[in-house]
């Protein structure tokens, strides 16, 4: 009797986390479907139209309402992302693989690279911002200062997933290959990398994600160009229409697209490495 009501408790809590998860995405949705030009952010909906999509795509005559300034604040945002990805992974393989084996300095090298996450963004970005104006003298720009803030705040993500990996890693499939005459550097691209590769798609989806949506950090590092974060910070300032809605339901699910790819290539490298356990066994 006590385990059926505990279940019932945890089952009522586990609802209402999500809700209250998705249920500022499902008003969001609600609302971007609200009546056009005229329609506000309001309840109840005026009547149901796809206008504010309509809009974000050019499809609409002009109104009083201009569409949203977010083409370039998106392209950066992105090619941003991808670039803080790229390197934040690298770093995270490279510095997690060097943790394998314990080194003098290691604890406090360990703690250097988490205090990248524990600062707060607001410092990071200003501490950056005057380090490049009044320090080294040059100015700031989303793929210079920026890109180091997001690269400081993402890399610790990515070096804490390889790191948990890694630990993981049964290191004498690399030493059964070391002692057939194999060298590092194609062992590691041989064996481990297919063998942690789930781990690296998670930290590269920790990278790109997390730098997509900063927003503290690329304030006052960006410079004058607006990354997507500052763009739609700067439109809700002024006034709010239902266009940043719907321009919110497609970010919303591309993060999901995102996640579905995700998905997909973690299921095909499970598989791929179950195979190769069985080929193994098999000979």
């Amino acid at each position: 009797m006590e385990q059926r009501f505990l279940k019932s408790v945890l089952g009522v809590y586990v609802a209402a986390f999500v809700i209250f998860l998705y249920g500022p995405f499902i008003v969001l949705t609600i609302l971007s479907f609200q009546q056009g030009p005229d329609g506000g952010p309001q309840f109840p909906i005026i009547e149901w139209s796809t206008y504010w999509y309509q809009q974000l795509f050019g499809l609409t005559p002009p109104s009083r309402i201009a569409p949203l300034p977010f083409g370039d604040a998106l392209i950066r945002s992105l090619i941003l992302s991808m670039m803080t990805m790229v390197v934040s992974t690298v770093l995270g393989v490279m510095s997690a693989q060097a943790f394998r084996r314990k080194f003098k300095g290691s604890s406090v090298v360990f703690y250097l690279i988490v205090l990248g996450m524990m600062v707060p963004g607001v410092l990071t970005g200003l501490g950056t911002s005057l380090l490049a104006n009044n320090v080294i003298g040059i100015e700031r720009h989303w793929y210079t200062t920026a890109f180091a803030t997001h690269v400081s705040y993402t890399f610790p993500f990515a070096f804490l997933v390889m790191l948990a990996i890694l630990n993981r890693f049964d290191a004498s499939v690399e030493e059964a290959a070391w002692s057939l005459g194999v060298d590092p550097w194609t062992t590691f691209r041989k064996i481990t990398f297919p063998l942690i590769f789930p781990g690296v798609l998670s930290a590269m989806l920790f990278a790109f994600t997390l730098s997509l949506d900063e927003f503290p950090r690329t304030l006052f590092a960006s410079g004058r160009d607006q990354t997507l974060p500052l763009a739609i910070y700067g439109t809700f300032s002024v006034e709010i229409h239902p266009n940043i809605f719907a321009f919110g339901v497609l970010t919303t699910l591309f993060s999901f697209a995102l996640l579905s790819v995700y998905g997909i290539l973690m299921g095909l490298s499970v598989r791929r490495a179950r195979r190769q356990a069985m080929q193994e066994d098999i000979a």
